[in-house]
């Protein structure tokens, strides 16, 4: 937390020093359109103010190009675990599911009703009655152990915890080993 606030920090003073150095060509380059000219000061002076305001604008290219590829590099290394958990979660799904004796239309209807589609809904996309999803409903409740749908996502979602808790990599084998390939290991 103490690095997202100095990030923060970092990030604000840059952009801070671009809108200074921004501003000062700007105005300059206005004042000149509008034949205002300030005060003079020594050609010195100026260079010095071009090239301190240049070089916070080269700066605030530089590490704003940072900024970029670390939040790119975050960005992938999210959306690599979420991949891994999705697929974790898949397995601990078909895990189940086979140590419940589902069968293929009972599967299909839990994974919708996991998915939080109603009843109707899930007999719209399978193209069966509204009586004969909530039979298979039943029986799959039956078969898990629960008495509804919370309860039957309830399980899933301790079986993943569980398995956090006990230090247990959440990805499927074939997964891993596909990593440790992919890493040269």
């Amino acid at each position: 937390m103490k690095s997202r606030y100095r990030r923060t920090a970092v990030v604000g003073a840059i952009l801070l020093l671009q809108a200074v150095c921004a501003l000062f060509f700007v105005s300059d380059i206005l004042l000149s359109v509008f034949g205002l000219y300030p005060a003079p000061i020594s050609w010195q002076s100026r260079e010095i103010l071009e090239i301190g305001a240049a070089l916070g604008l080269v700066l605030g290219l530089g590490l704003g190009a940072f900024a970029l590829a670390s939040a790119l590099r975050d960005g992938a290394r999210t959306r690599d675990r979420l991949r891994l958990a999705t697929s974790a979660f898949e397995d601990l799904l078909e895990q189940r599911f086979a140590d419940w004796g589902l069968t293929a239309a009972e599967r299909e209807v839990a994974l919708f009703a996991i998915k939080g589609l109603s009843i109707s809904e899930i007999a719209a996309l399978r193209e069966t009655s509204e009586g004969t999803v909530k039979a298979q409903s039943a029986a799959i409740y039956r078969k898990a152990g629960v008495n509804g749908r919370g309860a039957l996502l309830s399980l899933f979602v301790e079986d993943m915890m569980d398995q956090r808790a006990e230090g247990q990599a959440p990805e499927p084998p074939q997964i891993t080993q596909a990593l440790k390939r992919s890493a040269g290991g």
